[in-house]
């Protein structure tokens, strides 16, 4: 029989401690990681109240990392940044805020940079077929569908 480790309240505060600094998490990911050292709830309280009030755990903080990060390195619109920050429960008005944090011509500029690049790569004679790809594409990153249509007309008249 594995014997799993508990931990003493002061251990797994330390512990996540330690998470939360190495890099932004979010209530979700701190709740997961509490019920996977099967602390009990009210040491999971206590160390949740203990986070926030040190300032290891902030919603808002989290969401406008999380948001710089995906549009800058995966480059994701705005729907699937929504969509991703929806599943780790992040309160609506803080998704709202945390989308703020891309500027307006940035996000443009990214999204017809991209469009272009994946037009490039698809090798396709079919101009349905060539035109879905992309519209595919730009939809399962996120681009909102009207952007995405206006530009494959654009691209692929």
């Amino acid at each position: 029989m594995i014997s799993q480790k508990t931990y003493s309240v002061d251990e797994a505060r330390k512990r996540l401690e330690r998470y939360c600094a190495y890099q932004e998490r979010c209530h979700k990911e701190v709740n997961q990681k509490l019920y996977e050292m099967r602390m009990i709830p009210e040491a999971k309280d206590e160390i949740i109240v203990h986070l926030l009030q040190h300032n290891f755990l902030n919603e808002e903080r989290f969401a406008k990392a999380f948001v710089r990060g995906k549009f800058r390195i995966k480059k994701w619109g705005k729907q699937r940044l929504t969509l991703e920050l929806k599943r780790k429960d992040i309160n609506k008005t803080i998704i709202n805020i945390a989308l703020k944090e891309i500027n307006i011509d940035d996000y443009y500029n990214t999204f017809n940079d991209l469009a272009q690049k994946k037009l490039e790569t698809i090798k396709e004679s079919n101009y349905q077929k060539k035109r879905k790809k992309l519209a595919d594409y730009l939809l399962y990153r996120g681009w909102e569908t009207q952007l995405v249509y206006d530009k494959i007309r654009e691209l692929i008249p």
